[in-house]
C-alpha cells in the first residue's frame, strides 16, 4: 500500500513537471522547433506539415501524460467512477489520435531509418498496450486492464527517456549527436517496458479493495 502511494506520487510529479518542460521548451522558448530542426540530417521538403504534426503529437501526448496518473489514483476512482472511466477515454483516445501524426513524424526522424524502425515499434506498441487496456476493461477483466494500460502509460514517458539518453550518450559520452539519437529511440521503449513489467510483476499499482 506505502509502496503503491510512493510510486503514484513519484509518476504524477515526473508527468507534472515534464509536462511543463515540454510546453515552455515546444511552445514558449522554441515554438517553431528551430533548434531540433537544425540537428536534423537532411531538410525537410514540407517543414511547415512536419511542425504542425509534430506540434499535435506534442499536445497529445500531454493529454496522455495528464490523464493517465489521475486513472491510477484509487481516491479518485472510489470518489467517482464515471471521472475514472471519462478520464480513461480521454486517455485511450488522446493515443488513438496520435498514431497518425506519430506514423508521419517517424518517417523523417533523425538517424536515418534506424530510428524510423524504432519508432514505429514504439508506436505500434503505444497503441497495442492501449487498446489491450480498453479491450479488458470492457470484458470487465480489471486485473488485465490495469497490466496492459500500465504497459501503455509508461511507454507515455519515451520521450523523457530519449531526451535523458541523448543528453548521456550525445553530451556525457560525446557521440555524435544522430547515433545518439537512434540509440534513445530504441531503448526508451525497452526501458520503459522492462520497468512497466517490473511494476506489473510486484503489482505495485493493483489495489481494487
Amino acid at each position: 500500500m506505502k509502496q503503491r502511494k510512493i510510486l503514484i506520487t513519484i509518476l504524477s510529479i515526473i508527468s507534472v513537471m515534464w509536462v511543463m518542460h515540454t510546453l515552455s521548451k515546444n511552445f514558449i522558448v522554441d515554438p517553431s522547433f528551430q533548434g531540433f530542426l537544425s540537428k536534423k540530417d537532411e531538410l525537410l521538403s514540407n517543414q511547415m506539415l512536419w511542425v504542425s504534426m509534430i506540434r499535435v503529437h506534442i499536445i497529445l501526448a500531454i493529454i496522455a501524460l495528464l490523464t493517465g496518473p489521475l486513472g491510477i489514483i484509487k481516491r479518485l476512482r472510489l470518489k467517482s467512477l464515471t471521472f475514472h472511466r471519462w478520464n480513461g477515454r480521454v486517455y485511450v483516445l488522446s493515443i488513438l489520435l496520435n498514431f497518425i501524426p506519430g506514423l508521419y513524424i517517424s518517417f523523417f526522424a533523425t538517424g536515418g531509418w534506424s530510428s524510423t524502425i524504432g519508432f514505429l515499434i514504439l508506436n505500434t506498441l503505444w497503441l497495442v498496450t492501449t487498446i489491450f487496456g480498453y479491450m479488458y476493461i470492457k470484458r470487465k477483466d480489471v486485473l488485465r486492464h490495469s497490466q496492459w494500460i500500465t504497459r501503455s502509460f509508461f511507454l507515455s514517458f519515451s520521450n523523457m527517456i530519449i531526451y535523458i539518453i541523448v543528453a548521456i550518450t550525445h553530451n556525457g559520452l560525446d557521440f555524435s549527436y544522430s547515433l545518439s539519437y537512434t540509440i534513445a529511440v530504441w531503448l526508451c521503449w525497452i526501458f520503459n517496458l522492462s520497468i512497466a513489467e517490473i511494476v506489473i510483476r510486484k503489482k505495485y499499482l493493483y489495489d481494487f479493495k
